[in-house]
């Protein structure tokens, strides 16, 4: 009887907490989990550099500097941090950015 009950109780008790952590993401918030992600392709400009172009258009993507290089270098098949005037490069902007 007590292992009904036990068993009862970790239901009752453990199918809420489940059910919450699907919709969780971590180490994300709600806000940067519902930020609408849009992508692009620029030319790139002389004097441009990955570190450039994601200090430009990281701000509302809910990623640093450094998450929008990887995430730029992963996008676009690059291995090096160097890019090229004249070559044309996808990025990501989010729904709150003014001018993609």
């Amino acid at each position: 009887m007590k292992h009904i009950i036990a068993l009862f109780l970790i239901s009752v008790l453990g199918f809420p907490i489940f059910i919450f952590s699907l919709g969780s993401y971590p180490g994300r918030s709600l806000e940067e989990a519902a930020i609408e992600r849009y992508y692009t392709s620029i030319e790139i400009q002389q004097g441009d550099s990955l570190w450039s172009i994601a200090d430009k258009y990281c701000n509302n993507s809910g990623m640093t500097v450094t998450e929008y290089v990887k995430e730029l270098k992963n996008m676009n098949g690059l291995k090096e941090d160097i890019i090229h005037s004249g070559h044309y490069l996808t990025v990501m902007y989010s729904d709150l950015d003014q001018n993609p």
